[in-house]
């Protein structure tokens, strides 16, 4: 089975974002994906923008069973259909992640801590591109 563990944060919230995606089978990691989002996100948007580059990339070693990790509780739920989802953009987005499961046979999601060892790699992703685009302050 494939898993991913995707992270998307903001610096300012709103501002600058980025993505850290992993994707694994198991403990051995596949391919890694960073990469900015906007200049001027929210930290759920970004979670969103991780977990759809986390779809497709994982499209490319699957379309079985994919179990897709996050430390967003907001973006679990919403997909879970525990929470409705309000935002405009955050909708299109959800959208755009109920497309992308038709890629799998089966789409499972899970919340983690932020403390788990492959959402700290991912969150290091992130964050390096943040680091590495400029954009230091407000970590």
């Amino acid at each position: 089975m494939i898993y991913t563990n995707s992270d998307g944060g903001a610096r300012g919230n709103p501002g600058p974002g980025a993505i850290g995606v992993i994707v694994r089978d198991e403990d051995k990691i596949l391919t890694k994906h960073s990469s900015i989002v906007g200049n001027y996100v929210t930290n759920n948007i970004a979670e969103y923008e991780g977990l759809i580059k986390a779809l497709e990339l994982g499209s490319q070693f699957t379309q079985d069973k994919i179990t897709c990790i996050l430390d967003s509780e907001l973006v679990v739920k919403q997909l879970l259909g525990e929470y409705k989802v309000k935002n405009p953009k955050l909708m299109e987005l959800f959208l755009k992640v109920q497309k992308l499961q038709e890629n799998f046979k089966v789409v499972e999601y899970k919340h983690v801590s932020r403390w788990d060892k492959y959402q700290q790699l991912a969150d290091e992703l992130l964050n390096q591109e943040l680091d590495n685009s400029g954009y230091k302050n407000n970590k």
